[in-house]
């Protein structure tokens, strides 16, 4: 039915700029995917979007975003959507846009100016949980309203996608990728580049590119805190780090068992080495809670603590231990099935104590840190 009120143009791309690209997570019109939109005499908007690539996966939640702004707007009866691809030179310009002016790739990470915090989580040994940490960390903090990413640097034993139930393969605009996001939450593996479960057989200086290239040629936007987590031991990958983001900090997880706790301490003094700084121990698998109250130390006591201690004693700072993780079942069946468990069973004795570690990270989420102050020294 026409109707005599029209929104204009303005009001048409005013709608449209609350629109967000799924991926890139930033408004349509900033990123100069609008092509055309106009409104005829009945009140039917005709909108053409540039995707950034043809076989864009999020094209569908695009288009529902897109008709949904713009039904919203008085006046408009219905919202055809029609979807175009950028061409090479629209892609060039979007990517040295996202880089902040760069056309040439560089870690973001690493510039004097970042401000995201970035935490290695370290461990001596496998089997520990510190993926099952990490990924409900990030889940924790990204509740909070924090920007978070998480890089799976454990190449060989690659376990974060299905932790965090990611399933779509990242989009790749020319050599850019864009992560996919998981409960607010960006993330890259190697696992998604990989089909089914088939191993990876590198040797280090493959290792090493492919880090460098999770960091560099992945669009991460401006993050407040990157997770990485790195595989077991005092490796190539743990090398890496400390070379491509040296203001990474390092989160140890261990188990009380005083055998873990041992090869912890080696996995935390790389730092003394790498000259990086070491932010906390996380204990995990502390203890059983039976249904009468008490605890079971299942895996003996004391490891995480000791580990702290050696560590303070070893770097001449405090190395806190940051919490105790308990034993649940619930945590175990939130990485199968995609659900952390700090907000699968937010209420669970471990979901409280991963959010009280997220907790002590995010109050230090953006530091200063080889940011300039803009000084200048003065003539005597």
């Amino acid at each position: 039915m026409p109707t005599s009120v029209l929104p204009t143009q303005d009001e048409l791309l005013s709608a449209l700029s609350r629109v967000n690209d799924p991926e890139i997570r930033k408004p349509i019109t900033e990123l100069g995917m609008v092509k055309s939109v106009a409104v005829d005499d009945a009140g039917r908007v005709a909108v053409t979007i540039f995707l950034t690539v043809a076989g864009c996966p999020m094209k569908e939640t695009l288009t529902k975003d897109i008709t949904a702004a713009l039904v919203a707007v008085e006046g408009v009866d219905t919202v055809d959507v029609t979807l175009d691809v950028m061409s090479d030179e629209q892609r060039a310009t979007l990517k040295t846009q996202l880089r902040g002016g760069q056309a040439e790739r560089e870690i973001p990470f690493a510039r004097p100016g970042s401000l995201t915090r970035v935490y290695a989580i370290a461990s001596g040994k496998g089997g520990v949980g510190k993926s099952s940490v990490t990924v409900n960390l990030a889940a924790s903090m990204a509740a909070q309203g924090l920007r978070v990413g998480v890089v799976d640097a454990d190449v060989y034993g690659f376990s974060v996608p299905r932790m965090l139930g990611v399933q779509q393969r990242p989009t790749q605009v020319d050599d850019m990728i864009l992560p996919p996001i998981s409960y607010d939450v960006k993330v890259i593996s190697i696992g998604m580049f990989v089909p089914g479960n088939q191993p990876v057989v590198w040797r280090g200086p493959m290792l090493h590119r492919a880090l460098q290239q999770f960091l560099g040629d992945v669009f991460w936007g401006d993050l407040d805190v990157l997770l990485l987590d790195l595989p077991p031991g005092t490796g190539d990958i743990a090398i890496s780090v400390a070379q491509l983001i040296p203001t990474a900090e390092i989160l140890v997880v261990t188990t009380p068992q005083q055998a873990a706790a041992e090869v912890a301490e080696r996995a935390g003094a790389i730092a003394l080495q790498t000259h990086q700084r070491l932010v906390g121990v996380v204990e995990n698998m502390s203890w059983l809670e039976m249904p009468d109250g008490s605890r079971h130390e299942i895996f003996g006591s004391g490891g995480g603590q000791a580990v702290s201690d050696s560590l303070t004693r070893s770097v001449g700072a405090p190395v806190p231990l940051l919490g105790q993780i308990p034993l649940d079942t619930r945590v175990r069946e939130g990485g199968d099935s995609g659900i952390p468990v700090v907000l699968g069973v937010p209420d669970s004795p471990a979901a409280v104590a991963l959010r009280g570690v997220a907790r002590a990270l995010s109050v230090r989420a953006r530091g200063l840190a080889g940011r300039s102050l803009g000084l200048t020294p003065t003539g005597r």
